[in-house]
């Protein structure tokens, strides 16, 4: 009876577990399932100058259970509209390497674009540019991610990865290499109610680096309006080395940030 009642809570936590990483609720583990498209969009701001806004949007695909892609791309203004424009346009994808019951493991990779990738427009400068090869920095990504996931909770670790130059294929001495570290969480509340929390170091690699490393700290919360939508709200800051007034200090860069999320499976 005992030996029955251990197999049924051992089956009962797989179950939920494998569940857990295909409902789209802000867990840090989340998969789409084969032939479902995915949609998260984000806006956000910084809360000592609300006037800058910046809207994200990742839209992504499951080729099967195991293998997703996804593109994203960032609308910023500031000022008002003084200042705006569109980039931050990526492409990556997502391989899971390791589904058994509650435990995951992925791999993933991307290549990214900062600034302006498509076009910006500064109001104190009266111009538009487009494309412009001086404004823009390239980066591929590589990485691991994995953890345990189950229908109360997630715990989730990655180590990723950055190559970042002013030319997509320069792998020369003049580009920079960063390393990121970090944990991410997920505490079930409810049907309804979830809180998620992440915290990642970010060390740059190359010799005579003038940053140290920076951290980001993130916690929010998330409603889910079904198994298939959710609404979330969050709080993030950065602690960066050498922003404080003296060179071997930690200071806030940019203060805190704050956002919301809608994320969708169809």
């Amino acid at each position: 009876m005992k030996k029955l009642a251990l197999t049924s809570l051992v089956a009962v936590f797989a179950v939920s577990g494998a569940h857990a990483a295909n409902v789209i609720d802000g867990n840090p583990l989340y998969m789409p399932g084969q032939n479902h498209f995915y949609s998260v969009t984000d806006l956000s701001s910084h809360s000592e100058n609300t006037e800058d806004w910046t809207l994200s949007e990742e839209f992504g695909y499951g080729v099967t259970d195991k293998l997703a892609i996804n593109a994203k791309i960032a609308l910023s203004e500031s000022e008002s509209f003084d200042d705006y424009g569109m980039g931050n346009l990526a492409l990556g994808a997502t391989f899971r390497a390791l589904d058994m019951g509650a435990w995951k493991v992925d791999a993933y990779g991307e290549y990214a674009t900062e600034g302006a990738t498509v076009f910006a427009y500064s109001k104190a400068e009266d111009d538009t540019f487009w494309f412009d090869k001086d404004l823009i920095r390239y980066t591929w990504k590589a990485g691991v991610r994995g953890g345990y996931t189950t229908s109360l909770f997630t715990v989730a670790g990655h180590v990723e990865f950055d190559y970042t130059n002013s030319e997509s294929f320069n792998w020369g001495d003049d580009g920079m290499h960063a390393l990121k570290l970090g944990v991410d969480g997920q505490y079930v509340i409810d049907s309804n109610w979830n809180l998620v929390a992440g915290l990642e170091y970010k060390g740059i690699m190359d010799d005579g680096a003038k940053n140290d490393g920076t951290w980001n700290g993130m916690f929010g919360v998330n409603y889910n309006i079904d198994s298939t939508k959710f609404v979330g709200a969050y709080v993030k800051g950065t602690l960066d080395h050498h922003q404080g007034d003296k060179a071997d200090e930690w200071g806030w860069e940019d203060g805190f940030g704050f956002g919301a999320k809608f994320g969708i499976d169809f």
